[in-house]
């Protein structure tokens, strides 16, 4: 206590703490591009279940999906931050306003400009600026068109806000009839795919096509074509038969924490159960909390119920969306993974005729919208009303301009411009 300002007592000795240990939370997360949310806690038929593997299983998970290497303690570049295991308090606190701060920033007015009130508004400047940075994937068509003569389409779609509406309800967020039928065609002339932060049954039941591929919990349960090489490159893919008796590859990185996720689903229920409009969703590999219908005086309860419980899983991670935040598990997979992961299992991974397009509307995305823009292989397309900075290349509004654009690709292909 000497070594304080004079007058100085233990209130702001705390405070002062605080502020040390945020500075440098500040200058490490800069360096490393940390989101304060990203903290850690100290073509074939889908099936519905997994199926039963024909060869052993290999589900552990290999060391290249590790985001640290085991037998190493010291920080290197790229890697996640490691918060060590403090007392509650200080650093808890902190946390907890971090993800408040996220939650509050990735939830913006629920209110949507129509084209009316841009051009009558201050935000028009700003909606024309960031439409000619992100142009609109439908006015632009015949560039894209251009672009993807004598080359081979691969399709990636989001779900939620992407195929369907963004709902209050999260288990009534239903595709419309018009939707599935566009789907339904362009899966007829391209692979498709659906990469969703949803587990894969969950998005099975809400699209009910077999034409497609389904990759649940943003790419860490993938149900594919099979292909020798994928199954030995990769030591957590098993070859499997679906309900139709199609041999497939079935796909998940983040196996053995499974148990793990079901742990913490069932404490997040308990912790949040008096939380009115909080629900907690088990997407197998990652638990999504969705605070949608909470009051914004509650965020804070959310937010400090999913500290609490993730205090004690180190190895879980915190990440958020469109008012919701979700626990995943520490392993260097993502959405633009899965794409990588899909492209290879269609035999399209290393070909230069193949134009792969991504079209997803939530932050997750933003991986796989990265994969395509540095390799420079194709198009990531953002689903959005409001300006926001993506790595994506083009835009559309809503999921009626997203069943649009697919339409507009059928005909192109049932025209033979392709």
């Amino acid at each position: 206590m000497d070594c304080l300002p004079s007058g100085c007592d233990k209130k702001a000795l705390k405070r002062l703490l605080g502020c040390y240990i945020l500075h440098s939370f500040c200058i490490i997360s800069c360096a490393t591009n940390l989101d304060p949310m990203d903290l850690k806690s100290s073509h074939a038929a889908p099936v519905l279940t997994d199926p039963a593997p024909i060869n052993k299983s290999r589900l552990g998970i290999h060391s290249s999906l590790l985001p640290y290497s085991p037998q190493r303690a010291a920080f290197s570049p790229g890697l996640l931050l490691i918060v060590p295991r403090k007392k509650t308090g200080i650093l808890d606190d902190f946390r907890t306003s971090c993800w408040l701060d996220a939650m509050k920033s990735s939830s913006p007015p629920p209110k949507k400009l129509t084209k009316d009130e841009y051009s009558s508004s201050d935000a028009d400047v700003a909606y024309n600026a960031w439409m000619a940075k992100y142009p609109s994937a439908i006015a632009s068509f015949e560039q894209i068109a251009n672009h993807a003569k004598g080359k081979r389409i691969a399709l990636f779609l989001d779900y939620d806000g992407t195929l369907s509406p963004i709902v209050d309800n999260p288990d009534c967020a239903f595709m419309s009839e018009a939707m599935r039928a566009a789907v339904k065609k362009v899966a007829k002339y391209f692979p498709t795919a659906i990469i969703s932060g949803r587990s894969r049954d969950k998005v099975y039941e809400f699209v009910g096509l077999t034409e497609l591929y389904y990759a649940g919990s943003h790419g860490m349960d993938i149900i594919g074509p099979v292909r020798e090489t994928i199954s030995d490159d990769h030591p957590n893919c098993i070859r499997s038969m679906d309900e139709q008796g199609k041999e497939v590859n079935l796909f998940q990185p983040a196996g053995e924490f499974l148990s793990m996720i079901n742990e913490v689903f069932r404490s997040l229920v308990e912790c949040t159960k008096d939380i009115r409009g909080a629900k907690v969703e088990n997407n197998k590999f990652c638990v999504s909390v969705h605070y949608r219908n909470v009051e914004e005086k509650s965020w804070t309860v959310v937010a400090q119920c999913v500290n609490d419980v993730l205090k004690d899983y180190p190895r879980l991670r915190l990440t958020h969306g469109r008012k919701v935040l979700e626990v995943r598990p520490v392993i260097n997979w993502d959405k633009g993974k899965a794409v990588t992961f899909l492209l290879e299992s269609l035999g399209l991974g290393h070909s230069d005729d193949v134009l792969p397009i991504y079209v997803g509307d939530d932050r997750t995305d933003e991986d796989a919208f990265k994969v395509l823009r540095e390799g420079n292989r194709g198009y990531g397309i953002l689903v959005s009303s409001v300006p926001k900075e993506s790595s994506a290349v083009y835009s559309l509004r809503d999921p009626s301009e997203v069943m649009e654009f697919l339409n507009s690709l059928v005909t192109l292909k049932k025209s033979s411009a392709l």
